[in-house]
């Protein structure tokens, strides 16, 4: 197989329907930007009038550079006896100015007459009037052919007759859902091959559930018999048990069967945006997940051990690098020098100078990783660590205590309670000393608020930094209150984004510690752009 298969991520969508995951609008775009760098074909960002989140993330990613990826909107076919250029729904698919606009439409004839409680003429008649009235205002249109394999089982005729629908009013490419996640791998490679046969000239995708544990391999087969578009979520998190992990299926299709989705360069990113998105999913990568899972190339003492060395292919059934990962024993740790040195250059610094012991900075960020640290989206806190081991930063302020006060209040009558906080900090910029005192609604707020006032006069610059996400992770929950406690932290000015991260017992003390590295590198950042000028020691306390 040689041949292109387009990808199309539902992430933002099908990914945030997973059970304790919620993506802040900042995350929604930062995961946009990097699938675009990642190469992803097509990025569906939701419903684009079903929140107030949704509707300011249509708004704010048309402002994104984007280099390749095009934003799909998701929706509905129009409505039982409502034509499509009468119906609400499909006006704010079109009024969100996505280029591309999923809508899903039943498949199924029972699903049909009683979940639709319509006849099944009006159902293919409401499949073609949408897709093409979309069509007409100048869209690519994706048909989701929902439930299609259960459909196709219980009536073949009717099931295609849905497609052909689509297909003549004009669809780019009719995905096949298999929506309940029971289908096994060769059923839907014999209903795609009919279905094939039956559209040749249709392009044609797949949309798997992983209830049977069979979504990456249903996507695969699916391929086999003739799609050229696959649907999945990173890291396969979705609702239920999740969605095709689109990530494992790309590097199968370029690595297993000779397809091109993103190319061997941006392959070796597979493991990154798996981490990233993690991250800001936050939760866990699984350590056993394929190919980008810590362990996906781990091995341990024994036969693998010293076999490795002579004859990795027996153990590894593909190259960790091609995907971004590693080979390592499991006394050792995943990251490695060369990747480290990459890395800064990313940040605009050279571990390469002399007189720096890059094996020493691996070390100290596998410690830190250890004991709760993850850098993967905190590019700020990693910045300022390397400059730290480079000597060349010298910090903007130096912390002598804080405090911070929360005074919860009921009124009378009422069940809301009214909290709030205030926070007390001490700092010394060059020989000064300052104290002051900051309200949040929370103590946070608070700390940011204090910390911004106490080193204002010093750094103007602070003033346009703003602290845009705040997460809040315990590591380990069966520790309860003792548990230890990762904060993230994203921050922006009118340049761009950063995050950082602290980790402490005390989820205050983690929290304060992200706040910090947040303004020393938003610090930074200005000085690099030649803004920043470090104030003269001087003995007045204030």
């Amino acid at each position: 197989m040689s041949r292109r298969i387009h990808t199309y991520d539902s992430t933002l969508r099908d990914g945030e329907q997973c059970e304790g995951i919620t993506l802040s609008l900042e995350d929604k775009l930062r995961i946009v930007e990097r699938l675009d760098a990642f190469g992803i074909d097509f990025i569906e960002g939701g419903f684009p009038a079903s929140n107030p989140k949704d509707i300011a993330f249509f708004r704010q990613v048309r402002e994104l550079p984007l280099a390749h990826a095009q934003i799909a909107a998701f929706g509905s076919t129009c409505r039982k006896g409502v034509a499509a250029a009468d119906d609400p729904g499909l006006a704010d698919l079109l009024a969100c100015g996505a280029p591309v606009v999923t809508i899903v439409g039943k498949t199924w004839d029972a699903q049909v007459t009683r979940a639709l409680q319509t006849s099944l003429e009006e159902n293919l008649r409401m499949i073609a009037d949408s897709v093409a009235y979309l069509k007409a205002a100048g869209r690519r249109v994706v048909f989701d052919a929902e439930h299609f394999f259960d459909g196709y089982k219980a009536n073949s005729a009717y099931a295609l007759a849905c497609l052909r629908a689509a297909s003549e009013a004009g669809a780019d490419s009719i995905d096949l859902c298999e929506t309940n996640g029971g289908a096994l791998p060769f059923e839907v490679e014999e209903a795609v091959a009919a279905v094939a046969a039956a559209l040749p000239e249709q392009a044609l995708g797949i949309h798997c559930h992983n209830d049977s544990g069979c979504a990456v391999a249903n996507t695969l087969a699916a391929v086999r018999a003739g799609v050229t578009q696959v649907q999945g979520t990173v890291n396969g998190i979705g609702e239920r048990v999740g969605n095709t992990d689109l990530l494992t299926v790309i590097a199968d299709l370029e690595l297993k069967m000779g397809a091109a989705c993103v190319g061997p360069d941006r392959l070796r990113d597979l493991t990154g945006v798996a981490q990233y998105v993690a991250e800001l999913c936050n939760v866990s990568l699984p350590a056993h997940h394929p190919y980008t899972g810590a362990s996906a190339f781990a091995h341990k003492g024994g036969l693998h051990a010293s076999a490795i060395a002579r004859f990795p292919e027996a153990y590894e059934h593909a190259r960790p690098e091609a995907v971004g990962n590693s080979a390592r024993m499991l006394v050792s740790e995943l990251a490695g020098k060369a990747s480290l040195v990459q890395k800064a250059a990313s940040l605009g610094l050279d571990l390469t100078v002399p007189d720096v012991d890059v094996q020493a900075v691996l070390d100290d960020i596998k410690r830190r990783e250890a004991a709760g640290y993850s850098y993967e989206v905190a590019d700020g806190s990693l910045a300022l660590l390397l400059m730290r081991h480079l000597g060349d930063y010298r910090p903007a302020f130096t912390l002598e205590s804080f405090r911070v006060i929360v005074d919860d209040h009921e009124d009378t009558g009422a069940l809301a309670k009214d909290a709030m906080s205030e926070a007390t900090v001490k700092i010394h910029v060059g020989a000064r000393r300052f104290v002051s005192t900051g309200e949040g609604t929370g103590p946070i707020g608070a700390l940011d608020n204090a910390l911004r006032l106490a080193i204002s006069e010093s750094y103007p610059q602070v003033a346009a930094m703003e602290l845009i996400d705040y997460k809040v992770r315990l590591l380990d929950e069966s520790q309860g209150t003792d548990a230890i406690t990762r904060v993230t932290i994203t921050s922006a000015d009118a340049c761009g984004t950063w995050g950082t991260v602290g980790v402490s017992e005390n989820v205050i003390e983690a929290s304060w510690n992200a706040l910090v590295d947040s303004i020393e590198y938003g610090l930074v950042r200005a000085a690099h752009r030649g803004s920043l000028e470090r104030p003269a020691a001087a003995s007045a306390e204030e």
